[in-house]
């Protein structure tokens, strides 16, 4: 066993929290390589955004690839997260511990809750923690929404910002977009968010009443899901034929110049 584990960077699937209780969930080959699934497989030690959530990842691992440990005998452990509505960094608590047993030679998977972890989720100070402590950092492939969303729009993929979410009341938001928007035709740069699935209807209604009519806007919901999809349009054109969004379905917005 090496001196010191790996750090793998284990992306999981879009569908979670979209489900029905009754329905299916898709294949995970659609989305994840086999390889990956086979690193996910071995590892016996995990960093998770949400412990339950790992789990049922980890069951659906198990029917393409079994797992080389029970479930049970597995350490997973739950990355604490700044509270809601603040903006106190993860680093503000203790990381070592997390990473304890990378440190003593074994391999450990970083997983958010969807998507690549450490993008748009507080992982990211686990990362930069571990090649602190001279960990070997592995990203893995697999579905990023945020990259699926920008490639879908049309928009500057040489130039993009994630800007994450929006002031919830009204007038800062307003002020926010507007800024936005003044980035965006200035520099010629995308600029990119999110919003809990709840509010995207808010939020698109917030950008249709803020945004330039000439402005372009791009919604793209539940990509790789049944039913997903995704526009890129004019303010004015969206203004002409507004589509409803899903309150239980996670979006990416973004704004380009025109």
């Amino acid at each position: 066993m090496s001196a010191t584990g790996k750090l793998y960077l284990m992306p999981t699937p879009l569908d979670f929290g979209t489900l029905a209780a009754d329905a299916a969930p898709p294949d995970l080959q659609q989305v994840l390589p086999l390889d990956v699934l086979q690193v996910a497989a071995r590892l016996p030690v995990w960093i998770a955004e949400n412990a339950k959530t790992a789990r049922a990842f980890l069951k659906r691992v198990h029917g393409v690839v079994p797992l080389q440990q029970p479930l049970q005998a597995l350490l997973i452990q739950e990355l604490p997260r700044p509270a809601k509505g603040g903006h106190k960094p993860v680093a503000a608590v203790p990381l070592d511990p997390l990473l304890a047993a990378a440190q003593k030679g074994q391999d450990t998977g970083l997983v958010s809750e969807a998507g690549m972890p450490a993008v748009a989720d507080p992982g990211a100070q686990v990362v930069r923690r571990a090649h602190e402590l001279g960990i070997e950092v592995v990203p893995l492939v697999g579905p990023s929404s945020l990259l699926l969303a920008l490639a879908a729009s049309g928009m500057n993929g040489q130039s993009f910002a994630f800007v994450g979410y929006l002031p919830v009341e009204e007038a800062a938001r307003g002020a926010r977009i507007r800024e936005l928007e003044a980035c965006a035709r200035r520099s010629g740069q995308t600029q990119m968010m999110i919003e809990t699935p709840y509010r995207n209807t808010a939020l698109m209604q917030a950008l249709l009443t803020h945004l330039q009519p000439a402005t372009r806007l791009s919604v793209a919901c539940g990509l790789t899901l049944a039913g997903g999809w995704n526009r890129s349009l004019s303010v004015q054109d969206w203004k002409r034929g507004s589509r409803a969004l899903p309150s239980d379905v996670p979006a990416v917005f973004a704004i380009h110049g025109g």
